[in-house]
């Protein structure tokens, strides 16, 4: 017998707000959080804008040395499962932490280590990188890290599907739980690439926006988009069987309901041109939560603000939701937030649970053109006061992974 789960804990340290409530007040007031790159010097650099977690105070929540021995991402990982664990109130000794997990995402990890290590050994010789560095720089040390700092003994690991990370975590912690191997799961995802090499990197790709202009530089679904923005952060959620979170008395901000996964099996970047891949991942979401396409309010698309993801995306919706997507409304909040790469599933999935909460619909903001590729209503620089039961969260990246999630208003 399936179970239920649901969302009791929710933890974000992101472009728009190192906390959840101050980010979903941002996106209520159509903040940006793109500005110009400070964590380097962008001189010989085309790419001059990023979107920074900003005003972090990390010794709120960690002793220096940690803050020291851990690259930014597991850092920001610490710091989202905390607000997530302390936003549940849940009382760990009353729980079993044998059955209790956690899955936290990365796309690139701890490459600010990777970097830094590599020009001191340049500099000082091999001897003088420090012992710290592996650990450092692994994915998996953030899930690793957040599990001792709990001392949460059930499955644990990584999922590093770049873009689809952190919706593939949520996913996968939720039929952990659905089918009984664990009753809670810490799940979501951090990334922190705002480095020189990342940059260069997805630079030389012709990935990332060169404008100097803030508000039109991450806009997705705009005719005059021209490539994602990079983004840094990290969202944590407690995922919790119905059954013991209602017992403990707990706050139930959504039901997570429904999961889809696939692949393009196209390219190693760019997405298949009709957007099945995508749609096959919604259409899969849809029937692991055993509702109808017609159900849905509200999709948080992918929205990168690329030419073809933007396009693509579209047809994806209007394949998998049929004439419904017509009716749907769609919204991009990487105009807001820039794109955090493994991380941006899990800001998006608790902007979602918001918007369900609130009954609130985020809009794309600073869209100024239509494209008539796409053509859905992205709800413009405007939210919407309007109650969402169930709401979708897509992510689609590198590699063709696409993930679909379903999350349902919660009981009253």
């Amino acid at each position: 017998m399936k179970r239920r789960v649901v969302i009791s804990g929710l933890g974000a340290v992101s472009p728009i707000g190192n906390d959840v409530d101050t980010m979903w007040d941002s996106i209520k007031e159509g903040k940006c959080g793109i500005d110009e790159i400070t964590h380097f010097d962008t001189s010989e650099y085309r790419v001059k804008l990023a979107a920074e977690v900003k005003d972090l105070d990390m010794e709120k929540y960690l002793k220096k040395r940690e803050i020291k021995f851990n690259d930014r991402f597991t850092t920001f990982a610490r710091i989202a499962a905390m607000q997530a664990m302390n936003d549940s109130n849940i009382d760990l000794k009353n729980v079993d932490k044998n059955r209790f997990g956690v899955i936290i995402a990365s796309g690139i990890g701890g490459i600010e280590t990777i970097e830094n290590a590599q020009m001191n050994m340049e500099k000082r010789g091999p001897s003088k990188v420090s012992p710290y560095f592996i650990p450092m720089c692994l994915i998996n040390l953030a899930a690793g890290n957040v599990a001792i700092d709990f001392g949460l003994k059930g499955h644990c690991s990584s999922t590093v599907t770049a873009c689809a990370a952190a919706s593939n975590a949520i996913g996968e912690a939720f039929h952990k739980i659905r089918d009984g191997y664990e009753d809670l799961m810490l799940a979501g995802g951090s990334e922190a690439s705002i480095t020189p090499l990342a940059m260069a990197g997805f630079m030389s790709m012709r990935a990332l926006h060169e404008g100097d202009d803030k508000n039109r530089a991450s806009i997705p679904f705009d005719k005059d988009r021209s490539g994602f923005v990079m983004g840094e952060g990290a969202g944590v959620l407690l995922l919790e069987e119905y059954e013991h979170a209602k017992k403990r008395g707990a706050k139930i901000y959504a039901e997570i309901v429904g999961y889809g996964a696939t692949c393009d099996a196209h390219h190693v970047t760019a997405p298949i041109d009709d957007g099945s891949g995508g749609a096959r991942a919604m259409a899969s979401a849809i029937e692991d939560a055993s509702i109808n396409a017609s159900d849905v309010d509200y999709i948080n698309a992918h929205g990168t603000s690329t030419p073809l993801n933007d396009k693509t995306e579209t047809m994806a919706v209007k394949s998998a939701f049929g004439n419904h997507a017509k009716e749907l409304k769609i919204s991009s909040t990487k105009s807001n937030t820039g794109h955090l790469l493994g991380a941006s599933g899990a800001i998006e999935a608790i902007i979602s649970i918001k918007a369900i909460e609130n009954s609130f619909i985020p809009p794309t903001i600073n869209y100024k053109n239509q494209d008539e590729d796409c053509d859905l209503n992205v709800v413009p620089n405007k939210g919407l006061n309007e109650e969402v039961n169930y709401a979708m969260s897509n992510s689609l990246g590198f590699g063709g992974h696409n993930a679909s999630l379903i999350f349902k208003k919660a009981d009253k």
